[in-house]
């Protein structure tokens, strides 16, 4: 009966607010754009279907209700950015076929010690830094054997009581899967809400978000975020006392030399993987001098076919990359790129957005740190219960004209709610980590949620005065590029 009352939802609301409008100034397009977008953001929210399938909607909708003609829907499936995450996700097959971030991971948590606090923030900080390049889920489900074979190893040694043993195992799960959501937000390609801010920035602006630039931005608030989740596990949430892990640095080691040496195809993914991410940092400022035309996408796309290219020294392998290894791409997510960014060209090309905005003429006064924290608390709890990459795709294209009527640089509103869709701490279907780790036995749902809560009200927060205070500093230096006067 529930999964049917979702599916029924949908198509009602489309009816409903077909048959009862057009509303006071709104286009006709612009209506039929509104009622398609509720049944699609209703199917999205309830997951009646699956949400790549409800992602095809607009190019059924939009077109037949006379919102955005077939061709210009269409072409927001085939959005430059889609062919970033496309890219970036083939680099990242390579890394994973041929166990190179194993190496990377296992190599930071030996560097960093085998202190119990030094222990988990060895794996939060190779946990961040691959899911900068992987994807939050892969990442999370390669790291999660490591951390339990170190609990195991825990659970064995007689010197450590069995308190001490369940809460690193609770600190270790979370602290993976905390640190996969912060490390993603530090790229364009570490999760996919970010990609859809991109896409909506150069839709509704023709303004391009640079990888160096969004990293320059970024970076430095997931590395305090990292931080401050890792000193919250250990010091409030699960306090550990400063003993060393019995037997855990011999069983990082042993992993390691289970590896072997470096092969000649990790060193020459390696290398890829060196000249793609150089490329993307310095681009903008770098590289468009020798090659104009260059851009992020391109970058991406040129690292994913050199690796089908380059030959590999095993028998059975002839190059480093054949086409059956890229089985696995999230065909469902680009699905989802592209209906949020068809649903973005539709809001903006019937005047939907700016008669959105013309409708919130109650929060003109609001001051702009006030405003920005509600929107990151909201999106922040939002995207508890349903898909961050849904919830970006929906609420973006009206953050942008809302911004713009009261007068508040839409920047600042639009980063902070799609930082903070990747900050959902609290529930295990919150994000795919929260989901692998909750997995995994050592955790209850009670953990996560008192954990959980108050790490969302810290990165709230932090997400709030990092946008509100350092934002405007970047805007002296013109990091954007943006045609607008920060206001």
């Amino acid at each position: 009966m529930k999964k049917l009352i979702s599916i029924l939802s949908g198509p009602l609301s489309f009816i409903i607010i077909l048959l009862t409008g057009p509303y006071g100034g709104m286009s006709p397009e612009a209506h039929a754009i509104l009622a398609s977008t509720s049944w699609v953001a209703i199917w999205w929210i309830t997951e009646a279907i699956p949400i790549a399938v409800t992602s095809l909607l607009p190019l059924i909708l939009f077109p037949l209700s006379g919102g955005l003609d077939i061709k210009s829907t269409a072409s927001a499936f085939g959005n430059k950015m889609i062919f970033l995450y496309l890219g970036g996700f083939v680099i990242a097959i390579a890394i994973e076929k041929w166990n190179l971030h194993k190496r990377i991971a296992l190599n930071v948590i030996r560097v960093i010690g085998t202190d119990m606090n030094k222990m988990v923030l060895g794996f939060m900080v190779a946990t961040g830094f691959l899911s900068m390049w992987i994807s939050n889920t892969a990442t999370t489900v390669m790291m999660l054997p490591i951390g339990m074979a170190i609990v195991l190893q825990l659970s064995e040694s007689e010197k450590v009581n069995r308190s001490t043993v369940k809460k690193f195992g609770k600190v270790l799960m979370l602290g993976i899967a905390y640190s996969s959501s912060i490390g993603g937000i530090s790229t364009l390609i570490g999760t996919p809400p970010n990609l859809v801010l991109a896409g909506v920035v150069e839709e509704f602006y023709g303004v391009e978000i640079a990888f160096g630039s969004w990293f320059i931005l970024v970076f430095p608030i997931s590395v305090v975020l990292l931080f401050v989740c890792w000193k919250f596990l250990v010091t409030f949430a699960f306090p550990l006392k400063d003993k060393v892990l019995p037997g855990g640095k011999e069983e990082i080691r042993e992993r390691i030399r289970d590896l072997g040496r470096l092969g000649f195809e990790e060193k020459l993914i390696l290398a890829v993987f060196l000249v793609t991410a150089f490329s993307w940092i310095t681009r903008s400022f770098l590289l468009v001098k020798i090659l104009p035309n260059i851009d992020d996408s391109i970058i991406a796309i040129m690292g994913a076919v050199v690796l089908f290219i380059l030959p590999a020294k095993g028998k059975k392998e002839k190059r480093i990359l054949e086409w059956e290894n890229c089985k696995t791409i999230p065909w469902g997510i680009i699905l989802l790129f592209g209906g949020g960014l068809a649903i973005a060209e539709g809001f903006k090309s019937s005047g939907l957005a700016i008669w959105i905005g013309n409708q919130t003429t109650l929060l003109n006064g609001i001051s702009l740190i006030l405003l920005l924290l509600i929107i990151v608390a909201m999106v922040n709890f939002l995207t508890e219960i349903t898909s961050n990459l849904a919830t970006t795709s929906m609420i973006l294209p009206i953050i942008a004209p809302i911004a713009q009527i009261i007068n508040v640089h839409p920047f600042i509103l639009m980063f902070g709610a799609t930082i903070a869709a990747s900050c959902a701490f609290m529930l295990p279907v919150a994000t795919p980590p929260n989901a692998v780790v909750f997995g995994s036995g050592y955790l209850k749902i009670s953990d996560m949620m008192r954990t959980g809560f108050l790490l969302n009200i810290i990165s709230i927060i932090v997400i709030g005065l990092y946008l509100y205070f350092v934002l405007p500093l970047l805007w002296e230096i013109d990091i954007f590029n943006f045609p607008m006067e920060f206001k």
